[in-house]
């Protein structure tokens, strides 16, 4: 990797710190939940089923129950009473279909891996013995995997709904007065685009797989979890189960990833709950890397039919997209929502005057789909800019005239989309020219020009991606105005201590983000402390009562804001106690670098001194509180909106469809950068998960709804190999929707490089009459593209070997 710009300050935002979290996680001083135990702990062991979709016939656990270490063998009807449904909170429309969502199945299975017993052993070898004792008869009923025959009905996942489809939701810019008709416009135009595109299923993959560790005292549950959302697991748990919240802490702890994967009530979950309460004993269960890839939600899963209008001279005049989307089995906790959040960025960086949304929400008997990185807006980007590039090669303009043709210019800000959000600021021209600079277009496609003439067998293509997303997730007002069952505020308490060091309380609870040296270094400027003086506590909702947690890039656009209005108001309360111990007015007291000083003098108090005068509380003006402890919530007025322009250069060997990445060159606007090194790791890490759709990662189902990829043999996670060293860079155009200025930078990455990786691979062979391959382009694929289009390619596909193995 190289990086071209170093925004090196004396002031902390800005700095490039290392990681306050890496001396405890690199040296093995973590704390994970599947390293904790209790004394008398018990383990959970999962009994799931191999079958798709199948009544349970006879279901016996006499013998793993009399096997040795077993305490029991807990089964759906068991648990029928007391599991409760696991909860949907984004109910779409209001005549949302939503089966019932047992932790353990009852009398129905309806996807491979669904639960259907728990064995409770004394150990983790018990309860895997036990398991095989466990015998189950399953009567098999129809299968429905593919998203298309799911929609005609012809075989239902759930009989008594009396369809597959759950909800529809539509957006229609004439309705909504944000444009025109978008029929209309596709028949007044003189270009128009058809192509259906497909989403493949995803695995988020984390590093570390779930754990759950439930320790029941007395009437008071304790659980520890690698989740992404202890405040919302709480309060969730507390609904579906009926334990008091204030009974039930619930501690997120190290947590390695999450992606969007954590972001769940899982059976998982309930289950261990529900075994410590029926042992009055700490349970925990740790899933196996198989039971991860096969029972945790996956990502994407979307079929997206796209219609888009354009003038001959290259301007768009409309887009309609019908799109379905697999659901799985059930509803996830906000599964419905994630097409309904990409359905605001078809438009992206374009003017669109006329635009039409309708996504199907459908069922199929596959593990549910949830958010995954990026949630419904990689899923639009990856839309529009393939679909930008379609409209170039049909009026054989470069990809980049015709994007420029369209974006919104930088003074144009702020700018009214036609689905109805406000953009406030940005600059996709800077980020563009910056882009173009470092990756030397002009040379890059004379080269290729030059392949293309000598029939060279390996062809260059040039892949283009100019993407804006929306951050920080999310204001309130709006997520209500979507049904969305929860705000979209954030919580934090700032505790500045008598010795002068800071504790800062956050609701936002990290997995690997880094957030500890960020709002590290947000406090520090604001309060003027030394950045090592600063603590952050979070990830326990005993700790941090209050909070919403980690998704959606919100952590510094939402919970970095409420740490600044937090130490704000810290602020506040110690300038009255300085004004008294300098005998001065409180209208002439200035703070600034840590020091309250009387304007026009040198005298002066130290933050640290105000505190300590707090806590001794021998001298307080009167009606003032003895401490300098301040909260605050914050509640975002509008998202933010980061963007970008992403370039690559992609070799294509056309007798083999070997696919190999040249060169990437990515400029991304994330506002006010807080730590360049925070920065650079999320860009390099969503990169790589980006391209990994691109051209590695599917899961895969047969047609009996077995995952044939349920293995990291089979479903192939780039390595560090496989990839090459990515040119990153900045510019900045600071957001106006927060005082920071920051947008969101986790999922940048990934959400620019899917497209521009396909429309590279495409642009190395549309001269060989390809209009389309499927992701992941592997060898194979991509060689039966080029075959199918008649490129006079051999009849037989080559076995092609990647670095790690067989893609074909």
């Amino acid at each position: 990797m190289s990086v071209t710009s170093d925004s090196e300050t004396t002031a902390e935002i800005g700095r490039r710190r290392l990681r306050k979290e890496d001396a405890r996680l690199i040296t093995g001083r973590n704390h994970y939940t599947d390293s904790m135990s209790r004394v008398g702990m018990l383990t959970l062991g999962m009994v799931r089923s191999p079958v798709a979709h199948a009544k349970i016939t006879r279901l016996d656990v006499s013998a793993a129950k009399a096997s040795p270490g077993v305490v029991d063998v807990l089964t759906g009807p068991d648990l029928a009473d007391s599991q409760g449904s696991l909860p949907n909170a984004w109910p779409v429309t209001p005549d949302q279909k939503a089966p019932a969502h047992p932790a353990v199945a009852i009398d129905e299975v309806v996807f491979a891996g669904e639960i259907v017993a728990v064995v409770i052993a004394r150990t983790a070898a018990q309860a895997r013995d036990a398991i095989e004792l466990v015998d189950v008869d399953y009567d098999d009923l129809p299968v429905v995997v593919d998203l298309e025959a799911a929609e005609r009905d012809e075989e239902l996942v759930h009989p008594d709904l009396g369809t597959n489809t759950s909800s529809v939701w539509v957006f229609d810019s004439a309705s909504a007065g944000t444009g025109g008709d978008v029929q209309q416009a596709i028949a007044d135009s003189d270009v128009v685009i058809e192509r259906t595109l497909y989403q493949q299923r995803l695995i988020p993959s984390f590093m570390e797989p779930r754990s759950i560790l439930v320790d029941p005292t007395g009437d008071r549950i304790e659980m520890w979890s690698a989740t992404q959302i202890p405040h919302i697991l709480r309060t969730m748990l507390s609904m579906t189960l009926g334990i008091p919240e204030g009974k039930l802490r619930v501690t997120a702890p190290d947590v390695g990833g999450g992606f969007g994967g954590k972001l769940e009530v899982t059976p998982e979950e309930v289950i261990t709950v529900l075994a410590a309460q029926r042992t009055g004993k700490p349970c925990k269960y740790t899933e196996t890397r198989s039971e991860s890839l096969m029972g945790a939600h996956h990502g994407r899963a979307q079929v997206q039919r796209l219609k888009l209008s354009a003038n001959k001279d290259g301007t768009v005049t409309g887009l309609d997209v019908r799109l379905l989307a697999d659901m799985g089995a059930y509803l996830g906790l906000v599964g419905p929502g994630i097409p309904v959040l990409g359905a605001f960025m078809y438009n992206a960086i374009y003017k669109f005057p006329a635009y039409r949304f309708e996504s199907k929400a459908l069922f199929t008997d596959k593990v549910w789909t949830d958010a995954y990185r990026g949630a419904g807006r990689p899923e639009a980007t990856f839309a529009i800019e393939r679909m930008m590039d379609e409209l170039a090669a049909e009026l054989g303009m470069d990809p980049l005239e015709v994007r420029r043709k369209n974006w919104i210019k930088h003074d144009e800000f702020p700018f009214s989309t036609i689905s109805g959000l406000e953009y406030d600021s940005g600059n996709y021209e800077a980020a563009t020219d910056k882009a173009l600079e470092l990756f030397g277009y002009e040379e890059l496609r004379a080269e290729q020009q030059r392949r293309r003439e000598s029939n060279d067998p390996v062809q260059l293509g040039i892949g283009v991606s100019t993407y804006t997303e929306m951050c920080g997730l999310a204001p309130s007002r709006v997520l209500g105005s979507l049904d969305y069952g929860a705000g979209g505020w954030e919580y934090a308490q700032v505790r500045v201590l008598p010795t002068g060091h800071v504790e800062v309380v956050t609701g936002i609870s990290p997995h690997g983000q880094g957030h500890e040296t960020g709002f590290s270094q947000i406090v520090a400027d604001r309060l003027g402390v030394p950045f090592d003086n600063v603590e952050i506590l979070h990830g326990d909702t005993q700790v941090a009562q209050r909070g919403l947690d980690t998704y959606g890039s919100r952590s510094l656009t939402v919970g970095g804001m409420a740490v600044v209005a937090a130490a704000d108001k810290v602020i506040a309360k110690a300038k009255v106690i300085a004004a008294h111990m300098l005998e001065a007015s409180e209208d002439d007291i200035e703070f600034e670098s840590g020091r309250f000083g009387v304007r026009g003098t040198d005298q002066g108090v130290a933050l640290g001194d105000v505190a300590l005068a707090a806590f001794a509380a021998h001298d307080l003006p009167d009606g003032i509180e003895a401490s300098l402890d301040s909260d605050a919530t914050f509640d975002p007025e509008n998202f933010s909106f980061p963007h970008g322009s992403h370039l690559c250069a992609m070799e294509v060997d056309t007798e083999t469809g070997q696919v190999t990445l040249r060169k990437y060159v990515c400029v991304d606007d994330i506002g006010t950068i807080i730590n360049p090194l925070l920065v650079e790791g999320q860009v390099q890490g969503g990169l790589a998960q980006g391209i990994a759709q691109a051209l590695f990662e599917e899961a895969v189902y047969d047609d009996a709804g077995t995952l044939v990829s349920g293995s990291f043999v089979d479903y192939l996670v780039p390595s560090a190999a496989d990839l090459p060293s990515f040119i990153t860079d900045t510019t900045t155009t600071p957001a106006t929707s927060n005082v920071l200025g920051v947008k969101g930078v986790g999922e940048a990455g990934t959400i620019a490089s899917t497209p521009a990786i396909v429309n590279g691979v495409l642009d190395a062979i549309r001269h060989l009459g390809v209009k389309d391959v499927r992701m992941p382009c592997s060898p194979s694929t991509v060689w039966a593209a080029i075959h199918d289009a008649g490129s006079g390619a051999t009849a037989e596909a080559p076995n092609v070997q990647t670095a790690r193995g067989d893609q074909s």
